[in-house]
């Protein structure tokens, strides 16, 4: 049975699931370039306000598929970039997606399904899932922008036992620590993401985007300059007919319908 990602619409939540049973839902070349397709598609989308990602069969994503890895070492390294950059250009689209991204967290997410979750904007965990950056577990370096999402959440101590010693983490602790959002009883976190996610759709898309794009800028820029973008955000939502809906009905008591 061939890795899938299956994909359908639950209200204004665009649902991605890894289906790749036999691998514990790895993820290989199809499933980035069929990521990347679905969310260029929903980008455009009005209809679509979050996406949520999640694993088929109580699993989230086991990483790479180790027995292809190991057929990779009979290629040359040029033919392994190529999928390397499929991953990349992957987890690169999820970073610079305009709309929220969650990921629903049941089972396992290691190696490169750990690195696609810290991807996402949020993350939504079972109690009884699973973090493990398992490379180095397999003389493995990291890959999925691992190292720099870690680097951005944890003090360097922490995240370099998790790379160094491939130690499993569990969802309370990375709660603690603010990387999940949200603590699911097992089994509930597909149902808890979507709760989130609608939360999300409420808001003005305008505003979300502004959010995410104000987010991914902060750590690299000057605080002069980041008021600067601060203020153009601003002024741009101001003038946008959701502002005006949004402050009438904050001040009339009632509910604004966000275009």
């Amino acid at each position: 049975m061939p890795a899938e990602l299956w994909s359908r619409s639950q209200g204004q939540t665009l649902i991605l699931t890894i289906h790749n049973p036999e691998s514990r839902n790895a993820i290989e070349p199809a499933i980035y370039a069929a990521g990347i397709e679905a969310l260029n598609v929903a980008e455009r989308s009005p209809e679509v306000r979050s996406v949520l990602i999640a694993g088929s069969d109580g699993m989230f994503c086991a990483g790479g598929n180790l027995r292809r890895l190991l057929a990779q070492r009979q290629t040359t390294p040029e033919v392994q970039a190529q999928g390397i950059e499929g991953l990349h250009q992957w987890i690169s689209t999820i970073r610079a997606y305009p709309k929220p991204i969650i990921a629903a967290v049941e089972g396992a997410a290691a190696g490169a399904g750990f690195s696609l979750a810290l991807a996402c904007d949020l993350i939504v965990a079972a109690r009884n899932a699973v973090f493990v950056m398992a490379y180095s577990n397999v003389a493995l370096s990291p890959d999925g922008g691992a190292s720099w999402s870690l680097a951005h959440a944890l003090p360097r101590q922490l995240a370099s036992e998790l790379l160094l010693c491939g130690a499993r983490i569990t969802p309370e602790r990375l709660h603690a620590l603010g990387v999940v959002n949200r603590l699911s009883e097992p089994g509930g976190a597909l149902a808890d993401a979507l709760a989130l996610a609608e939360e999300l759709n409420a808001r003005a898309p305008n505003v979300l985007a502004s959010c995410k794009e104000l987010l991914t800028e902060a750590p690299f820029t000057p605080l002069a300059a980041q008021l600067d973008l601060e203020r153009a955000h601003f002024l741009k939502n101001l003038h946008h007919p959701n502002a005006g809906t949004g402050i009438s009905a904050f001040l009339e008591k009632r509910q604004p319908q966000y275009e």
